[in-house]
């Protein structure tokens, strides 16, 4: 269930985005999500990059690259249908990890002749192709939560997402603030830009930093894979994970170890925020995913209605945030019902 102040924040946030009109919203729905709106729309071409001030229902295809039942995109995934649900529109999610996959999904909406098309791009030249094709067809295109330097570059109206370096950054001063001299930065899934700019952006201002990777889609190699960096190295003294699930392993894993690791982790999950609770974990980096779905809706749909645009070119950032002990208890209330 939603709360009535969590739909005060809501309708608030859509009346500063709706500055040139007005958006009639409906109550708040669950986070868990449904496609049942009403029908889609064939959009005429035009000069800038899509189909604005059309008549008609509204389809947007969000396609993503996360993987099935990932609590990550679910969140993303209630943000863009709960807008939907508020604001008439409707939304198909799809996602696959495989960017060639992810590729064809895309060329599968344009053939459809969607109304919008919302994409993460974690390897951005794998879909090039497929999101200027989207473009060319008169489809306004957002991208979000990844590549942000070539999303101007692909023709999009707009990005929407954390930036990754400057995330990183932060993360690293929090490290350096505590004291700690050496970093292990995990990264879990390999091609994805976004995840070498979070340990790059750390690196910069933390200072030595050593990059491991590890398959998130093999939970028991990961922690034997932190536990035995750990042992090889004992002059590391924090670690750092690009993901809540590679969280809870590292926690596991520095246990077992008999390293007394500070941790921390990008992103939020209950199990994160019941770690940051006990001391496990000392912070997460929180770029607000659910915004990265709710928002390209608003901004597709005003750009539908009244050819409005969002972020005068720049990019329209969702995070970091930070949660630890001194605000995790009321966060942690929405990451149990899917909106953080």
């Amino acid at each position: 269930m939603r709360s009535q102040p969590r739909g005060r924040r809501v309708r608030g946030l859509l009346l500063g985005l709706a500055a040139a009109g007005t958006l009639v919203l409906a109550a708040c729905s669950g986070p868990a999500s449904d496609n049942s709106n009403t029908g889609g729309n064939t959009p005429a071409p035009n000069s800038g990059g899509g189909a604005a001030a059309s008549s008609g229902p509204l389809t947007v295809a969000v396609i993503t690259h996360g993987s099935a039942g990932d609590t990550f995109w679910n969140v993303v995934k209630n943000g863009a249908t709960d807008a939907g649900k508020q604001l008439g529109v409707t939304v198909n999610y799809s996602s696959d990890g495989d960017p060639g996959n992810q590729a064809k999904l895309i060329d599968n909406a344009v053939s459809q002749h969607v109304g919008g098309l919302v994409v993460s791009m974690a390897n951005p030249d794998a879909l090039k192709t497929s999101i200027q094709n989207a473009v060319k067809a008169g489809i306004p295109v957002i991208t979000i939560n990844s590549g942000q330097d070539k999303s101007a570059e692909f023709g999009a109206l707009a990005h929407v997402g954390q930036d990754e370096t400057i995330a990183g950054q932060q993360a690293g001063q929090k490290f350096k603030a505590a004291g700690k001299k050496k970093l292990l930065c995990v990264i879990h899934e390999a091609g994805n830009v976004g995840l070498n700019q979070r340990c790059d952006g750390a690196r910069q201002t933390f200072g030595e930093v050593k990059n491991l990777q590890v398959d998130i889609n093999n939970p028991t190699d990961v922690e034997s894979r932190i536990k035995g960096a750990l042992q090889a190295d004992s002059s590391i003294d924090a670690v750092l994970t690009l993901n809540p699930q590679i969280a809870t392993s590292a926690v596991t894993a520095a246990k077992g170890a008999n390293s007394k690791a500070m941790v921390a982790t990008f992103d939020l999950n209950s199990d994160v925020a019941a770690a940051i609770k006990s001391g496990d974990v000392a912070f997460a980096v929180d770029q607000q995913q659910y915004e990265q779905g709710y928002l390209p809706i608003v901004m597709l749909k005003l750009y539908h209605d009244n050819a409005n645009t969002v972020g005068g070119g720049k990019p329209v950032l969702t995070g970091p945030g930070f949660v630890d002990k001194s605000n995790v208890d009321k966060v942690a209330q929405y990451a149990t019902r899917g909106t953080r």
